[in-house]
């Protein structure tokens, strides 16, 4: 790799990790108004143009606030989880392409800060690690209430990956790849192209299991506060409960443009090729991209507070019983139909 290569990497880098942080704080804000607008109340309207400025003194209270450290904590690692949650969480959206290639200076970027052969591999391997932050914290903090809330995670992200792996199976099946940006290839032309209306079935059961892979409502059983007071971060405070908020929100982010790209066409938008357009074309996919991922968001923020919590029980009987027998099921009609197809 060449100098001029190593620095479009550390910006694209920068530029990524930008985009991420501040996404986050408007989602935090479109949280709390749109969670406003629902329930009849106001929501954030004082710190700046009808509260526009509320996440940016909240991250100001968090920086300012005594951070607290109960006594019998496991200190290394309780103070080691939050990090080990956040950075996964933020490393994931490397391989996600957000647009089509741009020229500048005569040289084609590609906008994706890593384009690797086993790109879901890479995705399905970080959001697994994720779960550990959370263990590590309910264990360390020497409470019963965090203890119960990281266990209940463990078991949470086994029950909903397994479906949430098998459905994404599919979808390599059809591509016939594990690279993102093939996936999205073999989803360019029409609206009908796009995997959501290939493999119906494998959206529902995909979507359902990242909503409990994030710990949103209704499947936030890990934090419930009338069970767990707050789960596996009751005893967290300051910068520290500020990352595990962080976290969330980023692997939300990181779901939505998921979603996106395997289901929805990713970046492409239907009808015209972006690449005859140059970088029109790249600012035309780029807006696709980020029109598409804002609907799943506001969907994350609209299902949570639209349903009720679930119980535990049926938290693992819907994962277990349900939509992990459904995704097998799904998986062999789809290697069924390839093999007919290539027999025939």
């Amino acid at each position: 790799m060449d100098f001029l290569g190593f620095i479009i990497i550390l910006v694209k880098v920068l530029v990524v990790f930008a985009a991420t942080m501040l996404t986050v704080l408007i989602l935090i804000y479109a949280e709390r108004r749109v969670s406003a607008f629902m329930q009849g109340r106001l929501g954030p309207n004082r710190v700046g143009p009808k509260g526009i400025l509320q996440p940016i003194a909240d991250g100001i209270k968090f920086l300012m606030k005594e951070e607290f450290i109960p006594a019998g904590v496991d200190k290394p690692i309780f103070i080691l989880a939050p990090a080990i949650l956040l950075i996964p969480a933020l490393m994931t959206f490397a391989v996600i392409p957000f647009g089509s290639s741009i020229t500048i200076l005569g040289r084609e970027i590609a906008l994706q800060v890593a384009d690797v052969n086993v790109g879901i591999l890479y995705i399905l391997a970080l959001t697994s690690i994720g779960v550990y932050g959370i263990v590590l914290a309910g264990w360390s903090s020497n409470s019963k209430y965090s203890l119960l809330g990281g266990l209940r995670s463990s078991a949470q992200l086994i029950s909903y990956e397994l479906a949430m792996g098998l459905a994404v199976v599919s979808i390599i099946l059809l591509s016939g790849s594990l690279k993102l940006n093939d996936i999205i290839a073999d989803q360019q032309g029409y609206f009908l192209s796009w995997n959501v209306f290939k493999q119906p079935l494998a959206f529902v059961i995909f979507l359902v299991a990242v909503y409990a892979e994030t710990n949103r409502l209704p499947f936030d059983l890990s934090e419930a506060e009338q069970e767990l007071v707050g789960g596996y971060h009751t005893e967290y405070s300051s910068m520290k409960f500020a990352m595990f908020f962080m976290a969330e929100y980023a692997n939300m982010i990181t779901a939505a443009a998921l979603t996106v790209t395997l289901f929805f066409g990713g970046w492409d938008f239907p009808l015209i090729n972006e690449t005859m357009l140059g970088n029109w074309g790249t600012a035309l996919s780029v807006l696709a991209f980020i029109l598409k991922m804002g609907f799943f968001l506001f969907l994350f923020i609209w299902v949570r507070w639209t349903f009720p919590r679930f119980r535990y029980d049926q938290l693992m009987k819907l994962g277990w019983k349900v939509m992990l027998p459904t995704a097998l099921f799904n998986i062999f009609v789809t290697a069924g139909y390839l093999t007919i197809k290539a027999v025939v």
